[in-house]
Parts: C-alpha cells; structure tokens; sequence
C-alpha cells in the first residue's frame, strides 16, 4: 500500500465525503475504467447521486435504533398530524379485521377417519365451543375485550407502532369455564433492560441465541415513560420465547418482515412519514389561508372634530389611546364581516381574496396517489370518493383487496391461529372437544385444528354483476359454493342451506307455496302408496 492509499485508509469516518473523492482521484490516477451500473445507479460522480445519502447498515442499525422515532411520528400522524395517515390505516383496518375474523372449522376428516357428516357435526360442535370462549370478556387479562375486539386492537397497534407482543398464560378465574387468557403488551415495553445483562445478545429488547433466534423477550412492567403518580417501579423480566419441557411458544411476536435478521417491526406509514407530515401541514396552511381571507372587513373614513388645545394622544400600559377617536377604535381585531371606522386621512387598501386556492385538489390528489401506490390502497379508497368508471373502480377496489387479503392472512396466521390452537388443547383436556389421538401424534393434532378466518366482504359496485359472475365460476367448477358466498356476504353456505330448507318446508306446510314438481311427484308417489297399502 502507497503513501496516498494510507493517507485515505486512515481519514476519520467524519470526513466520508472527502475519503470518496480521494479515492475517485485515486482511481482517476490509476486509469480505472468503472462499468455496468458505477455509471449509473452506483455512481459516485453523477451530479444528481453525489448528495445522494443512501447509508444502510444491518436491520439492527437500520430498524431498532429508528424505530423510536419512527413510533413517535406515526402515533402522530395517525393522532391527527395528517388526516390522510389515519385514513390509511383505518381503510386496512377496517377491511381486513372489521369487527374480528370468525372461526370456520376444516377439519381433515378424511384424514381422521370421519364421514363428512360426522366432520360437520364436530366442526359445528368447536365453533360452538369456541364462541364460549372468544365471545366473552373473560378472555382477555383485563376483562376488557372480547378475542375478536383483540384481533383489532393487535392488528391496529402493529400498523401504528411496528409490532406487539401477545401473551396466553392460563389464569383460572371463578366461575369462567376456560382458563386461557391473551395479555397484549404494546411494544414500547419491549426494550433493553438497564443495565443491559453482560454476555448477552439483545436487539431491541429480544434476547438471542446462537442461531439468532428468539431466546427471549426483555419486557418491561409498565411503559418506559409513564409519568402517572403511583406507578410501579420500573422492572425488566426476562420472558422465554419457549417452555422448557413442553417447547410451548410463550410469546407471540407479532411482526411484520421485511428484511433477513429483522428482530423489530416498522410502522405501516414508515416510507410516507415526511409526505404524510408535509401534506398535513399544507393543509393547515391553506385552511388558515381560506379562514383569514373570509375575514373580509368593511372600512369607512371617518371625520374628527377638531381637538382643544393640550388633548394630545398619550400612551398608558394597557395600549395607544386617543381622545378624539370613536370609543373602541383603538382595538382593532379580524372578524367575521367585521365594520370599521377609520380616522380622518386614513385610505383602506381592499384586499382581494386568493382563497380556497383552485389548484390544491389537483395537488392533494397527485401526492394522495403517490402515497396510495407506497401503501398499496388506491387514492380513490383513500379518499373514499369514487368518480371514475364502473370498470376503473372495481380494479381499483380489487388492487386494493389483494392487500387486504395479504393483511388478514397474516394476522390469521401470526394471531388468530396459534391462539385458537392454544384453546383447542384446553378444550380437549377438559373432555369439551372429542378429538382421539390429538396428543399421541402432532399430525393428528394438526388435522384436528384445520380451520379459514373469515372477516368483511369485498363489497360490490354492481351487485347484479357479481350474483351472476359467481354463479358462472360455481357452474365452470371453478369455485364453490361455500367460498362464494363467504366472499359475497361473509355468511356460511351450510347454514345457509340448512335455513332454506326449513323455511322453504314452514312456507308449505302454512300454504305460501306450491311443492316443486319434483317434490310434489314424490308426495304422490307416497300418497298412492299408503292408499295401496290401505286397501291391501
């Protein structure tokens, strides 16, 4: 190594820049001839890349050491720093999770043994089971909300602050047939302890092992910053991430990744915090703009008589008055269609309005589908205003419900399912749920706790048209009746099925309607055959 290459080794990192284009002149000395994207995207020397910061270390430096900040930031936007970031997270919330995902049992019964009458009969004897259970507040450590007001309130801290923690002990309570419980707990009390354990690997507050896995979870046993008189000492405790006789998953992480070796999450509005922020306070100012300009005063001149010698204008603490003016003219305020006189050789300059400005609609919406396209949620969705065609906006709402599908899947998977599998296990030892074999073999286990999570339908634009589009996939085998009209109307088709056919019988036996022909042919057929077997 040359006097010049350790003259750039050794620059201290402050000076980054300047170690660049040392090494660029280096290079340059050199006759290095750079190719394939160091003239383009990796350019060093493009005007429009040198002021590009693009520093990006390990998703500890990256995410963990930002994620305060960026936690900070959401929670005000979505408080009301800009109207359009709670929008977005409203829109995915509410379709979704909605009110909560229901339980829809699949059991394996061909797999079990079962005919599929018994499969139906144990899957509507779980649902039932389950609704005990989920449906009451008991569920919930605090007794606050239902398993399905959980989903939304997890789902809802995950979009604002990046993750939370779900924990399942099981607390026996007087009089509460099951005894396992959910305790959500925010992620700001997920955190290196202080002082931080020697020897110890810990991001963010998740403890590791070797492999980098999840050994355990430092939670804290109140929030960091509480300042309420009559909290608790501030505690860490160490949480394993798994049992150590039954490997039980102790804690649930509920976390959304996006990148390998990723320990914490990222809020929803993340890539659209500083759009989000500039947008809303372009708002603000062009509604101050539009309040002030409304403010349009009316000013007449006015004529003075003339003063006696020695009453001259004086100056007191509470303001310039003046004798000879009208009482009050010396407090002069904006107002609404306010009237006001002016003092002789006083000349009003009219001010014409420029608000609501013509161009801040078109402006908005250009940044709404910049923001729209970052988040996957159409502007349309996002501002709840569909304008353009029937076409245009179902593709928009079908773009849209791939993200919703995507969310509900995941919280399905990360939330809803390993709780349910947790309450199945109760429910079983407690003799509630017949489920042979379930601890003798985990395929069988499995089997047993197949289920879907169904949650708010898509909606349609033309009613009519989706009717008759699902029943062409129905016809062409393409779907089903069961996830058809799970789609259209969230409802369940066997219930369904099992409704109509009481009622349809109820309106014949009270003479609403004629039998099918079909129906009626049998009814005949049995009518003559109890006269044959009469007259025999």
């Amino acid at each position: 190594m040359n006097f010049l290459e350790r003259a750039i080794e050794v620059l201290s990192p402050e000076w980054a820049t300047k170690r660049e284009h040392a090494r660029a002149k280096l290079d340059t000395i050199r006759g290095v001839t750079n190719s394939g994207y160091s003239h383009h995207g990796a350019s060093k020397t493009d005007p429009s890349m040198i002021q590009w910061m693009s520093d990006s270390k390990s998703p500890s430096e990256d995410i963990t050491e930002n994620l305060e900040v960026m936690r900070e930031r959401s929670r005000d936007l979505y408080a009301g720093g800009a109207p359009m970031g709670r929008g977005a997270i409203e829109r995915v919330i509410l379709n979704s999770v909605g009110p909560g995902l229901n339980l829809n049992c699949r059991v394996a019964g061909e797999y079990l043994g079962m005919s599929d009458d018994e499969a139906a009969l144990w899957e509507r004897n779980v649902e039932q089971e389950f609704g005990l259970w989920a449906e009451s507040k008991e569920c919930d450590i605090t007794r606050q909300l239902n398993f399905y007001e959980l989903q939304n309130l997890c789902f809802r801290s995950v979009l604002i602050n990046g993750d939370a923690l779900v924990l399942m002990p099981v607390k026996p309570l007087p009089g509460v047939l099951y005894d396992l419980r959910v305790a959500l707990i925010e992620g700001d009390r997920l955190c290196v302890p202080s002082p931080k354990p020697q020897g110890k690997i810990i991001d963010g507050g998740v403890e590791l092992d070797e492999n980098g896995a999840p050994a355990a979870y430092w939670i804290a046993n109140r929030h960091p910053l509480a300042e309420q008189s009559g909290q608790p000492r501030l505690v860490y405790q160490s949480v394993p991430a798994f049992g150590k006789k039954t490997g039980r998953r102790n804690v649930l992480h509920v976390i959304p990744f996006e990148r390998i070796g990723q320990h914490r999450g990222v809020p929803f509005l993340a890539p659209v915090i500083d759009t989000l922020k500039q947008l809303g306070r372009y708002t603000k100012a062009e509604l101050m703009a539009a309040v002030v300009g409304g403010m349009y005063a009316i000013f007449f001149e006015h004529d003075i008589p003339e003063s006696e010698i020695g009453e001259e204008e004086y100056a007191t603490d509470a303001g310039i008055k003046s004798e000879g003016l009208p009482e009050g003219m010396n407090m002069m305020e904006m107002g609404y269609g306010a009237v006001m006189d002016l003092p002789a050789g006083v000349k009003p300059t009219t001010v014409t309005p420029s608000r609501p400005n013509q161009a801040f609609d078109a402006f908005v919406m250009s940044l709404t589908r910049q923001i729209g396209a970052a988040l996957g949620i159409p502007a349309e969705l996002l501002f709840l205003h569909f304008t353009a065609s029937y076409s245009a906006s179902r593709g928009a709402l079908l773009e849209a419900w791939k993200l919703f599908f995507y969310w509900r899947n995941w919280l399905a998977t990360n939330f809803c399912q390993p709780i349910y599998f947790e309450w199945l296990c109760e429910a079983v030892l407690k003799g509630r749920v017949q489920a042979p074999g379930f601890f003798d073999d985990p395929m069988r286990a499995y089997a047993y706790s197949w289920a879907e999570w169904n949650g708010p339908t898509q909606g349609q634009l033309d009613p009519l048209k989706e009717v008759k589009a699902a029943e062409g996939r129905v016809k062409n085998e393409f779907s089903t009746r069961q996830r058809e009209t799970m789609e259209l109307t969230g409802g369940d088709w066997e219930m369904n099925c099992r409704q109509r056919a009481k009622e349809e019988q109820m309106r014949r036996e009270a003479g609403l309607d004629e039998p099918a022909p079909a129906q009626k042919q049998r009814e005949e057929k049995e009518e003559d055959g109890m006269e044959d077997r009469g007259e025999e």
